[in-house]
């Protein structure tokens, strides 16, 4: 393959299209006057060929090879060269149906840089490989010998002769895609390594994780099973028992309808014997009536009518009386008010039945004085004359005429009909009294039945008070040390209570407060901040233990991604957090064959795995696993760098001293002031609340005491 012709246009000193034809197979020469352009139509070559070194083309860029660099109106330079490649022996791989070759470049001013292969584009490396499978390689330093290299190529000596034989024949282009291709073989190496590990510490361990809980599941699957098995039989059972209860039922309806149908038989009987009475009471009513006078009649008219109230009225207030009677156990308040009105029916009763006692005095003296006047007028008719008689003299004595004793007795009838009258008057007022104290007993009935359960239920507290009084019986000067303990307790509890304020305010940055991102919230969900779940087993490994967890001790616990998102999302935080949904995160725990490597390598205690040495609750399992599952805790450096760097174990491990040994070699130490010191804060403040909780309800049953010993003080004085 060699060059049959060259076409540039746009090219440094070619404005127009120039074509350069007429190459020999073997040699050529180009010859021309100074700045004709003969280097340009090397340089276009080069140019073609890939050249990156552009000093040997003579420019900077690529923006000085188009003509005028842009200015003349022209904005892109582009080289053709046509190779022959009838000779299938020296062809480029992949090219050996093509009688000719045409590379083309094209650069454009500000724009791009691009390659075409017989008119289709292609990529930089694509060219690049067809020149190098035919020995051409332009950015060979020897490739091209310009000016005043020809007494530095005779001079070389003959390693760099080698080098520039092998550089001119291509094995060097070969060299040097050795080396990288076993720079790849060892990156793809590293990789696979990295897969390897990857296998071995999270995959292999989610896959053992994942068959565990799939084996949990099916025995959850059954176990559902089974209960929706039992619970249909339950229901089963309770449907057998439910049909029982109603044929029971409907036999005690059946009995209950013959009842009522037998009460409603009685109900008529009563009915037909009360209209029976209603008669008879009518006809004796008339016939009453008959044999008394008018006034009598009126006045027996109104005597049975208050009868009548007053049976009434003295049926409902017995009825209120065993009402009162049946919530006298009510509140003293209630009590009073009830007291009262029994007090006023009392007193309305006394009054009804004074009245009673009144009519019927009453009606007495009306037919005494309505007898007396029949006999004064059978005896004044028998013996008046057509003058004034006067009655006879007795005893010596003045008597008084019968016009003015009959007089006397009209009198006394109306006296009586005006006394009856204010009677009537009074049993009206009576009776509206008594209808709004009604009232206002039916109000407090409901009262009455909540205090009475009220009642009932501090009963029941004095009834222990009194069996704790009987049990702790007052002595003296038992008050006096009781109120001691109590100050004590106090100022105990106050104390704490201020150190709790302190270490709560040091401890502010692991504080997590938020606002509840929706409606009815569950706080549940949020567990809190990992440093907060866990309680440190052995005080002696609070630096180790804060230095393995690191930033992760301030992440946050929650149940489920959803709830991290409607946190993040609407939950007011105050600070940046990392959030840890307990349902996805992906732990990997050291296996147990490494940590028995451990222990068989440095022995026992002197490695333990940091996920052992604290504790917390079993539901944040897997986030404690995350955060302290993959790190050993070794108690001296030489322990915990045999765990790092041996092969078996090949796990990070942290010394007592807060000092890391990473696998890879990474070693960081040093100085750790206040190492451990968040975990000793908390471990402080977890002790503090535990105290407070004792103490107060020490303090509790002080007070509860001081109580007891009062209420049995005043016991003591009252008796």
């Amino acid at each position: 393959m060699y060059v049959k012709e060259i076409c540039l246009e746009g090219f440094k000193s070619y404005a127009t299209r120039t074509v350069v034809s007429g190459f020999d197979p073997f040699f050529n020469a180009i010859t021309g006057l100074n700045g004709s352009g003969k280097s340009n139509i090397l340089d276009s070559i080069c140019f073609v060929l890939g050249i990156t070194n552009l000093q040997q083309v003579r420019a900077s860029n690529l923006q000085e090879l188009v003509y005028k660099q842009g200015q003349a109106g022209i904005t892109k330079a582009t080289v053709s060269v046509v190779f022959d490649n009838s000779d299938r022996s020296r062809s480029p791989l992949g090219y050996e149906d093509s009688q000719e070759i045409t590379v083309t470049r094209q650069i454009v001013v500000g724009g791009r840089n691009k390659y075409l292969i017989n008119g289709h584009l292609a990529q930089p490396n694509r060219v690049q490989n067809l020149f190098h499978s035919v020995q051409l390689n332009v950015n060979n330093p020897h490739f091209l010998i310009m000016q005043g290299r020809i007494t530095k190529v005779l001079n070389m000596k003959p390693p760099e002769i080698l080098s520039m034989l092998e550089e001119a024949a291509g094995t060097r282009m070969y060299e040097t895609k050795k080396e990288a291709a076993l720079k790849t073989l060892e990156k793809k190496q590293s990789k696979v390594d990295e897969i390897d590990k990857l296998l071995d510490h999270e995959i292999l361990p989610a896959l053992e994780k994942l068959r565990k809980e799939r084996m949990q599941y099916m025995q959850w699957a059954n176990g559902n099973a089974e209960l929706d098995r039992l619970r249909r039989f339950c229901v089963a059972y309770e449907f057998v028992q439910a049909e029982k209860i109603r044929d029971s039922a409907v036999s005690r309806v059946d009995q209950i309808k013959a009842n009522i149908s037998e009460i409603d038989d009685n109900t008529e009987r009563t009915n037909v014997e009360i209209q029976e009475m209603e008669a008879k009471i009518s006809n004796l009513i008339a016939e009453k009536e008959a044999t008394m006078g008018e006034e009598v009649k009126t006045l027996s008219e109104k005597v049975d009518i208050l009868s009548h109230d007053l049976v009434r009225e003295t049926s409902v207030l017995q009825n209120q009386e065993e009402s009162l009677r049946t919530e006298k156990k009510s509140a003293e308040k209630i009590g009073k008010n009830i007291k009262e009105l029994q007090k006023s029916l009392e007193e309305r009763d006394y009054a009804v039945k004074k009245t009673e006692d009144g009519a019927a005095d009453l009606k007495k003296r009306v037919e005494d004085l309505s007898r007396n006047l029949e006999e004064y007028e059978k005896e004044y008719q028998a013996r008046v004359p057509t003058y004034g008689v006067l009655a006879g003299k007795s005893s010596g004595n003045e008597e008084k005429c019968l016009e003015d004793q009959l007089g006397d007795a009209k009198a006394a009838v109306g006296n009586a009909e005006t006394e009856l009258k204010q009677l009537k008057t009074k049993i009206s007022h009576c009776e509206r009294e008594l209808k709004e104290k009604r009232q206002q007993l039916s109000s407090k009935h409901e009262e009455a039945v909540a205090v009475e359960k009220e009642l009932i239920f501090r009963r029941k507290d004095v009834e222990t008070l009194k069996m704790a009084l009987e049990s702790n019986p007052y002595e003296e000067g038992q008050m006096e040390a009781l109120q001691k303990d109590r100050q004590a307790e106090i100022e105990v509890v106050q104390r704490l209570r201020d150190e709790v304020r302190i270490l709560s305010g040091q401890l502010a940055n692991v504080q997590f407060t938020y606002r509840d991102p929706v409606n009815n919230f569950d706080r549940a969900k949020v567990k809190g901040v990992v440093a907060k779940l866990i309680k440190v087993k052995d005080s002696s490994a609070m630096t180790a233990l804060e230095v393995a967890a690191g930033g992760k001790l301030y992440n946050v616990v929650v149940d489920t991604e959803n709830t991290g998102k409607q946190l993040l999302q609407n939950g007011d935080l105050r600070r940046r957090v990392t959030i840890i949904p307990l349902n996805k995160i992906q732990s990997h725990i050291v296996p147990s064959r490494v940590q028995h490597a451990a222990v068989r390598l440095v022995g026992d205690g002197n490695a333990e795995l940091a996920l052992s040495l604290v504790g917390y609750d079993e539901e944040v399992k897997t986030a404690m696993a995350y955060v302290f599952g993959s790190t050993f805790v070794c108690r001296n450096v030489d322990a915990a760098k045999e765990v790092a760097f041996s092969r078996e174990i090949c796990t990070p491990s942290v010394t007592l001293e807060g000092d890391i040994f990473q696998p890879s070699g990474l070693l960081t130490g040093g100085s750790r002031k206040g190492g451990g010191e968040l975990l000793r804060q908390l471990h402080a403040l977890a002790e503090a609340e535990s105290k407070i909780s004792i103490h107060e309800k020490r303090l509790s049953q002080i007070e509860t005491k001081v109580d007891l010993y009062s209420f049995s003080f005043i016991t003591f004085q009252c008796d």
